[in-house]
């Protein structure tokens, strides 16, 4: 919405509209009574009791452009932008996908696709968010579980999973034997939505190779996608997670590597409804008989 506001003064500022009300008010109410006793139609104006109109501002072609790009934030993820320079993103569209499809290509590391999302301004969400949040946990280890966004907490610290469901899912991860230690925790988006709210089709679109690229690279032996829009995207489903859950999966990388994934509740949804952690435990054993059999 701010964006769309920002794109439409622009457009009013470049046609040379340079004020949005006049210096004086208008009594409109006057202006009908006026007609009515006068027995004229209520529909004409009465042009008598506005103010002229000033002249309009005719901008030079010396002068700067009424907005200034955005400033390269590469690296300076813990500071909001200036309050004095106005924002100039718009929304994610299909050519800051393929930028962001371009870019996770050509990183050939994990941290080589850290700076490359550092760098990247194609999401609106990294200008309210503080922090890029990329992972925590061991990329080597066999087991990487993905999440959809990063919440308050993980905005602050940096990190995904530390706030009440992190620690949900360590002691659950704990239960069958594996701690951060030995696996790889991320989300599709990596900015924090502002107030947690649900990320949009297009800014899921355009996060969407970079956590792509995070698996591929990271290549674990078992994949856990946490919550319903996690698995969505990255098992390519419409099916809601409680008919996923539970069931084997696979996620195909952009190489065709096939990686098994068991789909499971989202730690945030076991807060709410207790009652259902017994489905989450179900499958975690599931993916502990997996790794033992993988090896």
């Amino acid at each position: 919405m701010a964006a769309d506001i920002r794109e439409l003064l622009k457009f009013y500022a470049e046609a040379g509209v340079d004020e949005a009300i006049e210096e004086l008010p208008v009594d409109r109410f006057a202006e009908f009574a006026a007609q009515r006793a006068a027995g004229g139609r209520a529909s004409a104006p009465a042009v008598e009791a506005r103010p002229a109109a000033r002249p309009a501002i005719t901008r030079s072609e010396e002068s700067p452009p009424p907005y200034a790009p955005p400033p390269n934030t590469s690296g300076m993820e813990d500071r909001g932008p200036p309050r004095s320079a106005p924002l100039t993103t718009s929304v994610p569209d299909g050519g800051q996908i393929l930028l962001a499809r371009e870019l996770a290509a050509r990183a050939t590391t994990l941290d080589e696709l850290q700076q490359a999302m550092a760098r990247f301004d194609g999401c609106n969400l990294k200008f309210t968010a503080k922090s890029l949040v990329f992972s925590d946990g061991n990329p080597a280890g066999p087991l990487m579980l993905v999440g959809e966004a990063p919440g308050r907490d993980e905005d602050i610290e940096g990190l995904p999973f530390v706030g009440r469901s992190g620690q949900l899912l360590d002691r659950i991860l704990a239960a069958i034997g594996i701690d951060r230690s030995s696996a790889y925790i991320a989300n599709v988006i990596p900015w924090r939505p502002p107030g947690n709210r649900t990320p949009t089709p297009q800014e899921t679109e355009i996060c969407r190779p970079f956590i792509e690229r995070q698996i591929e690279l990271a290549n674990p032996k078992v994949l856990v996608t946490l919550g319903g829009p996690s698995a969505k995207v990255l098992l390519d489903t419409t099916e809601g997670v409680l008919k996923l859950r539970g069931n084997w999966r696979v996620h195909r990388t952009q190489s065709g590597v096939e990686i098994p994934a068991m789909p499971t509740l989202h730690p945030a949804y076991l807060l709410r409804n207790p009652a259902h952690k017994k489905l989450a435990w179900r499958d975690f054993l599931a993916v502990k008989d997996r790794l033992r059999a993988l090896g």
